[in-house]
């Protein structure tokens, strides 16, 4: 067995090994700011127009075997879902994962409530914000990571009214046409 040292040379009862010395600092993970998406398999893309997004969050989603395959193959859509939180867990209502064409008897039901995996922090975060602010759970799109990990971007988003969605449509209107006299002007 290798010997082990005090990292601080006194009684705090830190030990580090000499044969590993990068395992002395174990820090936790950082976390990224923008999601490493590898493969996309699902868009809300009325959802910017319809909601003016406050925070973005990363998360998991419980599925079945069936529902990966399902998803793997680029199935799935989650237009006119949304997220509660119900008894201080956070699940997905509405998302439509079709039923995976080789499936069997075990087959999933395609528009099952699916939980999402947050923190237990990030959930109060969210339920607080919701109560009192009356913002709404939006997901955004429904992803695979670069660990293969189905996630879904969940979005803390205030609605629109009619003026915001007009004066969106007006700025979407003047980038475009501010591109093409860039284009054809030089």
């Amino acid at each position: 067995m290798p010997s082990q040292t005090c990292a601080d040379g006194g009684n705090s009862g830190v030990f580090f090994c000499r044969a590993h010395p990068y395992m002395r600092f174990t820090m936790a993970r950082p976390q990224h700011k923008t999601f490493d998406k590898v493969k996309s398999v699902a868009e809300n893309r009325k959802a910017r127009f319809d909601y003016h997004i406050e925070d973005t969050f990363e998360a998991g989603i419980a599925l079945t075997g069936t529902e990966v395959k399902s998803l793997r193959f680029g199935e799935g859509s989650i237009a006119e879902s949304y997220a509660e939180i119900k008894g201080g867990e956070c699940w997905l209502v509405n998302a439509n994962v079709p039923e995976f064409s080789h499936g069997n008897r075990f087959n999933h039901e395609p528009k099952r409530p699916r939980k999402l995996l947050l923190h237990e922090r990030e959930i109060s975060r969210l339920q607080g914000a919701v109560e009192r602010k009356g913002m709404t759970l939006v997901p955004l799109s429904v992803y695979f990571n670069a660990r293969g990990r189905a996630k879904v971007e969940l979005a803390l988003a205030k609605g629109k009214n009619a003026a915001d969605k007009r004066q969106t449509i007006k700025d979407r209107d003047w980038q475009r046409d501010k591109a093409r006299i860039m284009r054809d002007n030089g």
